[in-house]
């Protein structure tokens, strides 16, 4: 590999977090504000009483949480995954390292991921890959970071609006299907930020996906990262492009056997409720977390994260769900453009 392109590969990734740490301070937006749970004044049950475990691909997991996709790939990036995995470690909750195809391509980059593992030994680790990476190269990076589970992330709107990104996508069903069928370890098919359609996930059912990540729109938008790298700016225009995680959870309400995660512009334990009353199992966060280890640190991290455990045993009180199970079954009300999206979405 070009020594060129391996410092190209690494400022990519380091632009990638600076943006997104840039975003992620401007970010007001709340995509999950038409919604509206209604909750009981007598609750049938005491707080004791609350069970949030739930599974991740038919992995078990006590917190329905994850830290999801976010970095990796240069030297400035091995010590954030260092730090996200100490924070995974001492909560208890997943975590998924950033794409690997760098590492993949020049092994000097391996420890950058390598860290995860090192500094979270007996946590769950998800491995990162594109559909463009062979089969053989991904099971390289399930065993560079001895995952639990590997996400193969889509991102044709990213890869687009990159100038150096990808331009061939027709093989991309193909790669999944292969690597469903000769991976011994779940699968988790993610959208980086624009949302799976119902139509989509038939399709990736139908070559026998389980779990998907919606990865929806409302968080860290690749599309505006992308364009912000380009000195043209020629894709201001599809900075908006997408559907939210409320608009995608609702779309794939009609799919059956698959599990759904939900991630995009979740922010807090009210975020995190509605998700898993739309249908989600779990819900991912990166943002709002790398914003959160930056300005205060892996401590202060950690305690939000326990906070949140508290607080959402809280809100399933007030939802009158038992469980994840019982919560999906929690009326809401929907409002505004999230009611009129799904009563003008076209069959």
């Amino acid at each position: 590999m070009d020594k060129n392109e391996n410092l190209q590969r690494e400022r990519r990734k380091d632009e990638h977090v600076t943006l997104a740490l840039k975003q992620n301070q401007e970010l007001a937006g709340d995509t999950f504000k038409e919604i509206e749970v209604i909750g009981m004044s007598v609750p049938k049950y005491d707080y004791a009483d609350i069970d949030l475990s739930t599974t991740i691909a038919d992995i078990a997991i006590p917190f329905p949480l994850y830290i999801n996709a976010m970095t990796g790939g240069s030297r400035h990036t091995k010590e954030i995954n260092g730090n996200l995995a100490e924070i995974a470690a001492a909560t208890g909750i997943p975590m998924a390292v950033g794409s690997q195809s760098s590492a993949l391509k020049n092994a000097e980059l391996a420890d950058t991921f390598q860290i995860a593992r090192k500094r979270n030994p007996n946590g769950v680790l998800f491995a990162n890959v594109s559909p463009e990476i062979k089969v053989a190269d991904g099971l390289r990076a399930v065993e560079m970071i001895e995952a639990n589970a590997l996400q193969i992330h889509i991102n044709p709107v990213q890869e687009l609006v990159m100038k150096e990104g990808d331009r061939n996508f027709a093989h991309w069903l193909k790669s999944i299907e292969t690597y469903q069928k000769e991976l011994s370890i779940p699968i988790i098919v993610k959208e980086v930020g624009f949302g799976i359609t119902r139509e989509t996930a038939e399709l990736l059912k139908r070559i026998g996906v389980k779990t998907i990540d919606v990865g929806g729109k409302g968080g860290t938008n690749f599309a505006a990262i992308e364009n912000d790298r380009r000195r043209d700016h020629a894709y201001d225009y599809l900075t908006d492009w997408g559907i939210t995680t409320p608009q995608s959870l609702l779309d794939c309400q009609l799919v059956t056997d698959v599990d759904f995660l939900a991630s995009g512009g979740v922010k807090n334990p009210l975020d995190m409720l509605k998700s898993l009353i739309l249908g989600a199992n779990a819900v991912g966060m990166s943002g709002p977390l790398l914003l959160k280890l930056k300005e205060h640190g892996v401590e202060k991290t950690i305690a939000q994260i326990e906070a949140w455990k508290e607080q959402l045993t809280s809100l399933f009180l007030l939802a009158n769900a038992k469980d994840i199970q019982e919560v999906r079954q929690t009326p809401i009300a929907l409002y505004g453009h999230l009611k009129e999206w799904q009563e003008n979405r076209s069959k």
